[in-house]
């Protein structure tokens, strides 16, 4: 057991440096950054539908599923991504490579423990501007950092069939903008450095329900509420010179989220086949900060839409591995409540993905493919088609089994 807790802990000091680099969006320059994911690789798959009380999977978007759990769980994932970036003139390509998350899932009894490291949002991108004229002035933009969540969480099962639970999250990171501008006449050019720390709490209560319809066929449904919070933002602003630096006082800030609701739904035979959808909504925002206010840029309200599920040809066989094998897919669409020249930034995507068990134990290997579209081409904005590859292992085991022999 102590050599597992290690490799846990290794492995959450290699998610908090990936989490760093995890976007090349230039919309990411706004609010806290591009908000990544919040689950596993198998529920991403499935276009984020986490409707079903999973006694071997840890759902990371509702804390009343801790309470089915029956085996120690261990989860970690990670994604390569890859990105067009185009508008109405050219287009440019970026990659990524980030861990998404890292989760343990204690089973209690009829209580369940989780806890873990999620990256919230990412803030991620280099642009480079070259002036044609005398002067050749060169300005770029570049950024990095996000905003990281911690999070511990408690799930009770009432009744077999209605479950309840909580987490407590801590939210803190770094986001960093450096704005340089230099002459091809001028020995020495101009850098700002406009550093942001941000820290806050917030808290998540939800609520699942399960029961059989027929013999086979089974009903799920899914609740979970986001209370508002509030994330302080302590800002530092720093210019350089080639003859001085020069640190300028910069107010700290209020970064306000609104409450959010999630909603999930769905029916199908266990380990068999799943069909469900998700609907998430979220008032208005306040996620502007000093560096980052302008006026042609707005946050609205936040909602999504998903469709998603899976099949298994033939859960419990012994003599055809593929049967085995999970079959996921999913489609989704979001609006991520950013406003830009007055048109909204929304994102669409299909996913897809398989599930491959580990002989001769709970465990499996999970993979994802996740092709989408992001912003527009018009009033002067950017485009970004992309592509996701994930890929998360979830390790299922009694951690704390009494021995009768030694």
């Amino acid at each position: 057991m102590i050599k597992k807790i290690l490799i846990c802990l290794c492995l959450f000091t290699g998610l908090l440096s990936f989490a760093q680099e995890g976007t090349s969006s230039p919309y990411s320059f706004y609010g806290v950054g591009e908000v990544r994911f919040k689950g596993t690789a198998e529920v991403r798959a499935m276009g984020g539908i986490a409707v079903e009380q999973d006694s071997i999977h840890i759902n990371l978007e509702n804390p009343a599923s801790f309470s089915n759990l029956k085996l120690t769980s261990f989860a970690v994932g990670g994604t390569y991504n890859s990105t067009t970036l185009k508008n109405d003139s050219k287009s440019e390509k970026a990659s990524r490579t980030t861990l998404d998350y890292l989760a343990v899932g204690l089973p209690l009894g009829k209580l369940g423990v989780g806890f873990g490291l999620i990256p919230y949002s990412s803030v991620g991108y280099k642009i480079q501007t070259i002036a044609a004229d005398e002067n050749s002035n060169t300005t770029s933009l570049t950024s990095s950092g996000g905003l990281n969540k911690a999070f511990v969480g408690v799930g009770y099962a009432i009744t077999p069939k209605w479950s309840v639970g909580a987490d407590f999250n801590y939210n803190f990171g770094t986001i960093e903008i450096i704005n340089s501008e230099s002459k091809s006449n001028v020995e020495s050019g101009t850098r700002e450095t406009n550093t942001s720390k941000l820290s806050g709490v917030n808290f998540n209560v939800g609520a699942m329900f399960q029961t059989k319809l027929t013999k086979k066929l089974s009903v799920y449904s899914s609740l979970n509420y986001t209370i508002a919070n509030d994330l302080n933002s302590k800002n530092e602003r720093v210019i350089e010179t080639a003859s001085e630096v020069s640190e300028i006082e910069q107010p700290d800030e209020t970064i306000s989220f609104a409450s959010k609701i999630s909603l999930s739904a769905g029916i199908g035979q266990p380990k068999k086949w799943l069909i469900g959808g998700r609907l998430v909504y979220q008032q208005a925002s306040d996620l502007s900060n000093s560096y980052n206010k302008a006026a042609n840029v707005t946050y609205g309200t936040y909602g999504s839409a998903s469709l998603g599920g899976y099949y298994i040809p033939e859960y419990s066989s012994f003599t055809n591995y593929a049967k085995r094998i999970v079959y996921r897919g999913g489609l989704k669409y979001e609006r991520t409540g950013l406003v830009i020249n007055s048109e909204s930034i929304n994102n669409l995507a299909v996913t897809m993905g398989l599930g491959f068990p580990i002989t001769g134990s709970f465990s499996n290997i999970n993979l994802g493919l996740e092709l989408g579209k992001r912003g527009t081409t018009a009033s002067g904005l950017i485009q970004e088609n992309y592509a996701n590859i994930s890929i998360g292992l979830s390790f299922n085991d009694k951690w704390f089994e009494k021995r009768k022999f030694n």
